[in-house]
């Protein structure tokens, strides 16, 4: 899929380093790096920071002095984490987001993973993301990105479908540990079931007409970096991102707003929000693409089926992904726990959103 993602010519190549950084030895493998990306920087003046947010990779700031001006992001991907993502396209879409404004500096590759600017900001949290003056930033930023043209004339198609069903043959069927087992057992539907549910979504979603554009397919909140200074809103990490529908990036970053390590789908944006949301999003999205910004009610409530009906869809895809990184995960999180919960909030969210009907 990562050939339909064209980076614009002459932008910079990124470097690959042939080096792998430990988890156990961090320090050890940042400073080889840094050897490479900042030779003027001496090694004992160098602090490197652990970055705890992640739950897909290990994050580390390295930066001399106190005032943080210039910080070297190293992320190390996460065990087994190649089997959930496609190493080349998130290096193109980086590279593509780079080129256009949306993303911080890329500086390097290695064996397991790479090397890029520090954004300076905020990561937000849900209590933000609902706030109007942050939304309609977030709104216009996605707008921007999704009006990208990255795709060399190629028709652009979702791989979504393709991703899903990728990942339902990665998910576990039985874990060592009895007691996480009987939970497993107990509290994920059967292979049959989750199988049903895919077909009917592919069926029903696809007919849908939402777009495919250029997508970040994992805006959480902690993705989101806002600088309260300059007024804007940037952001980071672009493992999944891609090609897909318009209405699943939207329907992905409502359903954030119920939180990662406690979620909480008592957040999820009331329809008034999203509608006020929708219609930023698509005013900036208009004028991207250099059209009138005129937006008609009918085209809100018609964005508005579509992101409700794909969330089920995010959903479904972030379960199975907690279910295979329950499986080979070294991080500390309740992967299984959060599967559960997305699982059970697609099947809970399911008969509302069907019964919505687009106008004519």
């Amino acid at each position: 899929m990562a050939n339909y993602i064209h980076v614009p010519c002459g932008s910079p190549e990124v470097p690959r380093l042939e080096l792998t950084v430990l988890e156990s030895g961090y320090r050890e493998g940042a400073m080889n790096l840094l050897k490479e990306l900042r030779p003027h920087w001496k090694p004992e003046e160098i602090t490197t920071q652990v970055f705890t947010d992640g739950i897909t990779n290990k994050l580390i700031g390295c930066y001399v002095g106190n005032r943080m001006e210039d910080v070297v992001l190293v992320r190390i991907y996460g065990n087994k984490t190649e089997l959930l993502v496609d190493r080349e396209e998130e290096l193109k879409s980086f590279r593509v987001l780079q080129a256009h404004g949306c993303a911080p500096q890329l500086y390097c590759t290695f064996n397991n993973g790479l090397c890029y600017e520090f954004m300076q900001g905020e990561a937000l949290d849900p209590q933000h993301v609902c706030t109007p003056k942050i939304y309609r930033l977030i709104a216009r930023q996605l707008a921007k990105i999704h009006a990208i043209h990255a795709h060399n004339g190629w028709i652009p198609k979702s791989n979504l479908w393709y991703k899903m069903k990728k990942y339902f043959s990665l998910v576990p069927t039985e874990f060592e540990d009895k007691l996480i087992n009987e939970r497993f057992l107990h509290h994920v539907p059967n292979p049959q079931v989750l199988q049903a549910e895919m077909t009917w979504m592919k069926e029903v979603l696809s007919s849908l007409g939402s777009p495919v554009v250029l997508c970040h397919n994992d805006l959480l909140c902690k993705n989101i970096i806002y600088n309260e200074k300059r007024g804007n809103v940037k952001f980071i990490d672009y493992e999944y991102s891609g090609y897909n529908y318009q209405a699943y990036d939207i329907g992905n970053h409502f359903n954030e707003f119920a939180g990662v390590n406690e979620v909480d789908y008592r957040l999820y944006p009331s329809r008034e929000l999203q509608e006020q949301w929708l219609r930023w999003y698509l005013e900036a999205f208009k004028v991207y693409k250099g059209f009138s910004m005129d937006v008609s009610d009918t085209e809100v409530e018609i964005l508005y089926v579509q992101v409700n009906k794909f969330a089920l869809a995010s959903h479904f895809f972030w379960g199975l992904w907690a279910l295979i990184q329950a499986k080979y995960s070294k991080i500390d999180f309740d992967f299984l726990g959060y599967a559960i919960v997305r699982l059970d909030q697609y099947f809970k969210m399911k008969p509302e959103v069907t019964a919505l009907t687009a106008p004519e």
